[in-house]
């Protein structure tokens, strides 16, 4: 096995999270000392699994040489993200008799998170989780925070839990396999992390991010600035999440939902064939548009922030054919709604996000929505 330099360790509420080259090879050592188990349950996609899981099955079984270590894939995509297959997920570990000795590692991108969390948050009433993220968007973002469940056909992730993980492994040499369009849409919660909380963090990955897809068969993927780069991503949403666990009403955690209301909205109209960051990029737009027409945001903030997407190749409007008055409709029934009034986190400036009495969140008519989203729109 490889001997990795010594990762990045942030700590978030009681676990670590690691971040460096090669720690795919140094799973099973962080599993064995955080979640020891008799048997581990590595639940990954169809497009992973080949690429990464002979590595982390191979860690596991040098590493805790005594359990027993088996494999579930699942189709991969947001569609998968789904009550039937938590169920069938669950059913397969009560087949294999795994009882609550067992530790789940989630190896693969969001939607992998998302479910093999939601499944060790309900198996035998909640086992351990080891996460390992192999994309960009689940990196920094979906890894980080302990937010799991599973999608219904009245919006995204209405169902599930809080189950915080025993350990983030995050190893960023596994980007190199990602497509282009896989890494732009994670580049869209890296902006997110920038434009709530932190500029100069903006300015910085928006750089290297250019750098990267301009010349991606050039990048060193075992640098140290890739590395910070996610690093540092996880920092601005470990720092918001420590304060606000379980997103609290108005609370600073709802600051991380930046461009996610519109943007889950029109993941839904389109049955999630748009991907979630590209929706989100969209997202931040629209809401950077509307927290400027409120009077919270500060002017140009949105072309700002519209001109950096851009220079990332991330899109900025409304897909055609969608009808306002539909996503209109479901920002309304977004968990964060109350009363049927759709909620928003806006940003006050680049770096620095609105509060006002009533916290991050801020209530909006459905005419002010339908107003912003017009605006530059080819919704109709």
């Amino acid at each position: 096995m490889t001997t990795p330099a010594a990762p990045d360790v942030i700590d978030l509420l009681g676990y670590r999270i690691h971040v460096g080259p090669w720690m795919l090879e140094q799973v099973g050592r962080v599993a064995a000392e955080v979640a020891p188990a008799h048997t581990y349950a590595v639940i990954t996609d169809d497009h992973v699994g080949p690429v990464a899981a002979p590595q982390v099955v191979g860690s596991l079984r040098h590493y805790a040489p005594h359990a027993r270590v088996i494999l579930q894939g699942i189709t991969p995509g947001e569609a998968t993200k789904t009550r039937a297959t938590w169920h069938a997920l669950t059913d397969w570990l009560l087949g294999e008799r795994c009882g609550r000795d067992t530790t789940v590692i989630a190896l693969g991108g969001g939607v992998v998170g998302d479910l093999a969390g939601f499944v060790a948050a309900t198996f035998m009433r909640g086992v351990p989780v080891v996460q390992v993220p192999t994309s960009l968007l689940a990196m920094v973002d979906a890894s980080v925070g302990g937010k799991v469940g599973v999608d219904t056909e009245h919006g995204k992730n209405l169902v599930g839990a809080f189950h915080q993980p025993a350990a983030v492994v995050i190893d960023p040499t596994v980007l190199q396999t990602l497509p282009v369009d896989d890494f732009r849409n994670g580049l869209a919660e890296v902006v997110k992390h920038g434009v709530i909380a932190d500029a100069s963090y903006l300015a910085r990955s928006r750089d290297l991010a250019r750098q990267i897809l301009d010349a991606p068969t050039a990048t060193d993927w075992t640098s140290n600035a890739l590395a910070r780069l996610v690093a540092d991503s996880v920092r601005i949403k470990a720092s918001v999440v420590s304060q606000d666990p379980h997103e609290a009403p108005g609370g600073i955690r709802q600051s991380l939902n930046f461009g996610h209301t519109i943007g889950h909205a029109i993941e839904g109209l389109l049955d999630f064939r748009l991907l979630h960051g590209h929706a989100v990029s969209i997202g931040m737009v629209v809401e950077s548009r509307l927290g400027e027409a409120l009077g919270v945001t500060a002017p140009g903030t949105c072309q700002a922030i519209r001109e950096t997407l851009v220079a990332l190749g991330l899109p900025t409007e409304v897909p055609p054919g969608l009808e306002i008055t539909d996503i209109v409709d479901a920002c309304r029934r977004d968990k964060k709604a109350r009363a049927a009034r759709a909620v928003f986190a806006l940003p006050a400036a680049i770096g620095a996000m609105a509060v006002t009495p009533r916290g991050y969140g801020v209530q909006v008519d459905p005419d002010t929505i339908a107003s912003s989203l017009k605006a530059g729109s080819t919704a109709t």
